[in-house]
């Protein structure tokens, strides 16, 4: 049944691989479950509803994206799009959280429209196929920098804006031997390599908390509390319908909802984009095969999502994770899906899998898919500054979607200045005006 479904002798993999890549990618994002119900409980929302909805909606996008797009992919709720949900449409803007979940609500119908009908898919296809490779090789040095800060190895300074953590800190000390442990795996080919780099690391840093060593404890498994009596805060399902009348009501409906839109569309596409890159879902014509299906999975994610009370659900760049662990099915995404259901009754154990441990995983596949630079046309001036300016505008701006709009502006610019006017495909230059109306709102 599984061979029928995702075959996996035709894409060179066994139960096995895609089994211990589904857990190589959900312990790449677990931190997810801590962070998002962390942050979005500064709207007002009940923290531990948001944990199950985190957690639940979660479970069924990636489902959904492993049976339908047999992609191995995770969605989750995105992180940036979150923030965005938290301190700026409800802290500054003001809205309630059931207004920012409408909002999220209403984008997730948009999504699934564009996706039903292929204009997504058309627009993803339409990048140039170094622009997607650029965006492959850059999401690679962003996600690297994601795991460079939380294992405390780049902090912020005044003087420079970043600069180098103490390496004197537990967290870091930690980070840095998994990171070790990580590259002699794979130096050794171990198969999941990534995957017990992950599992040695909290094992050690469960020793150096006994030893005393602040910062990398972590806490022992215990019953979670509520699950069992369900005495949950169950009113976040379904609880956004009344903020619609307050969304539409403000004048900045279009402005929130648009931002939604713009934020998960191209960290989707980049996120889709760099995975298809790595394991060969891009054909020689630069389309993602099987693409629609993936997009449509994303879209109902998103409606779940906010269904259930929580910002937008994406695809997630650390199913680059699993990807290198060895997943190349939906069944990889099918096995994250599951553990995520599971994660509902067995959260306390998550508290093992800290920044630190996950950190040096973040690193090792950032520096997996910077490979995709090799396949870039440097020797092309044109293409050469689009593809460095979209790099290190997602590097400094913390933003994949900033990355992706400097990227296409870049690249539209440098086309013209090249007399390659015919080259450019139309729906580049509509995106490249959308990706302006962006910038000056």
């Amino acid at each position: 049944m599984l061979e029928k479904l995702f075959k996996l002798h035709d894409n060179k993999t066994s139960i096995k691989t895609e089994v211990i890549a589904g857990l190589t990618t959900f312990l790449a994002m677990a931190y997810i479950l801590a962070v998002n119900p962390g942050m979005l409980s500064q709207t007002g929302m009940n923290e531990q509803g948001v944990f199950l909805a985190t957690a639940i909606s979660s479970g069924i996008a990636c489902l959904l994206m492993g049976v339908l797009a047999n992609y191995p992919v995770a969605l989750a709720p995105g992180m940036g799009v979150n923030a965005f949900f938290t301190y700026t449409v409800c802290l500054t803007y003001g809205f309630s959280w059931q207004a920012a979940l409408a909002a999220v609500f209403v984008s997730g119908l948009i999504f699934l429209f564009i996706s039903v009908t292929g204009i997504r898919k058309h627009i993803i296809n339409s990048i140039p196929k170094n622009l997607k490779l650029a965006i492959g090789a850059g999401i690679g040095f962003f996600i690297a920098f994601i795991g460079f800060k939380n294992a405390g190895m780049v902090v912020a300074n005044p003087a420079t804006f970043v600069g180098l953590g103490d390496f004197k800190d537990p967290t870091v000390l930690l980070s840095i031997i998994g990171i070790i442990i990580t590259v002699i795996l794979i130096a050794r080919k171990v198969n999941g390599a990534v995957f017990f780099g992950i599992v040695l690391t909290a094992m050690i840093g469960i020793i150096m908390g006994a030893m005393g060593l602040v910062g990398v404890s972590a806490p022992l498994p215990t019953t979670p509390s509520g699950v069992f009596s369900l005495d949950l805060d169950f009113s976040l399902i379904g609880s956004f319908v009344q903020g619609f009348q307050e969304l539409f009501s403000s004048s900045k409906v279009v402005l929130v909802i648009f931002s939604f839109l713009f934020v998960d569309f191209f960290d989707t596409a980049g996120t889709l984009v760099a995975i298809g890159n790595k394991i060969g879902l891009v054909n020689e014509a630069g389309e993602m095969k099987n693409i629609e299906k993936a997009l449509l999975a994303d879209s109902v994610g998103t409606v779940v999502g906010a269904t259930l009370g929580t910002s937008t659900v994406t695809s997630f760049i650390e199913s680059g994770s699993g990807v290198a662990a060895g997943g190349r099915t939906g069944l990889t995404a099918v096995v994250t899906g599951v553990c995520f259901f599971l994660s509902v009754l067995f959260y306390p154990l998550l508290g093992v899998v800290t920044s630190a441990v996950t950190a040096p995983s973040l690193i090792i596949v950032g520096v997996l898919m910077a490979q995709q630079l090799g396949q870039i046309e440097w020797d092309d001036f044109s293409v050469s500054v689009a593809a460095f300016i979209t790099i290190i505008t997602m590097i400094l701006s913390y933003s994949i979607s900033d990355g992706i709009a400097v990227g296409f502006l870049a690249y539209t610019i440098m086309q013209l200045a090249s007399g390659k006017m015919k080259d450019i495909k139309w729906v580049v230059y509509v995106l490249d005006i959308i990706f302006i109306i962006n910038f000056i709102v």
